[in-house]
């Protein structure tokens, strides 16, 4: 388990991480196989809480062509992070980026590429044994901040988050979380644990579900 300082425990963050991949991919296997930890913060939205933005937010901009991501950019986070696409396991679950690379985000290589028309989805750790990880404040992000994909085409696909979920496990609906939210629209999902850490399952409760739209292109 983790707080605001960093990993409290040896070992027992790995297997954390592990037990909540695996309850996140289970649930998005089941949900036809389209795709997949943030501990909970003070400063974190409740479960089940919407948070919009009160100002009116950018128009989306038209979908790009499809092009791989290479790097996610999260100015706000001071994230700057390189870009895997994975698949499925053996078990058929995403693999998630390996544990010894912490600032790695992943990206379900069979679904939507990032600025083309669709939910394309970007998966993250909390963190390992022995420190954060690439989507450890996660949760902190608010409608109107600003997500960068820098694709292989030389472009760099601007969106803007408009919506940021945490959804409980119990019950929880996949297609809420990943499926596109308007038709027509190229959308990012940034995935990763929230909620509380339960003791007795050694698993978080929630999943934090960023949502962004295309609002613009850089070069």
């Amino acid at each position: 388990m983790t707080d605001d300082h960093g990993p409290a425990t040896t070992g027992t963050g790995r297997l954390v991480t592990v037990l909540a991949w695996a309850l996140l991919l289970l649930g998005l296997w089941l949900w036809g196989r389209e795709i997949t930890g943030v501990p909970h913060h003070t400063d974190s939205p409740d479960t089940g809480d919407v948070f919009v933005a009160g100002a009116a937010l950018p128009r989306p901009a038209a979908p790009l062509g499809d092009a791989l991501p290479q790097r996610v950019d999260i100015p706000r986070l001071g994230v700057r992070a390189p870009v895997v696409a994975r698949g499925l396991d053996a078990e058929g679950a995403v693999d998630p980026p390996p544990f010894d690379q912490p600032g790695v985000v992943g990206w379900y290589g069979a679904g939507t590429r990032p600025g083309a028309k669709g939910a394309a989805l970007l998966v993250g750790h909390v963190d390992t044994e022995t420190r954060r990880a690439v989507f450890y404040r996660l949760s902190t992000l608010r409608p109107g901040v600003t997500v960068r994909v820098v694709r292989s085409d030389g472009k760099v696909a601007e969106f803007t988050v408009d919506d940021v979920r945490v959804l409980p496990r119990d019950d929880f609906d996949a297609h809420q979380a990943y499926g596109p939210h308007q038709a027509g629209r190229a959308e990012l999902r940034l995935i990763t644990c929230g909620g509380t850490f339960d003791r007795v399952t050694r698993s978080y409760t929630a999943n934090v579900v960023v949502s962004a739209y295309l609002t613009g292109t850089a070069h």
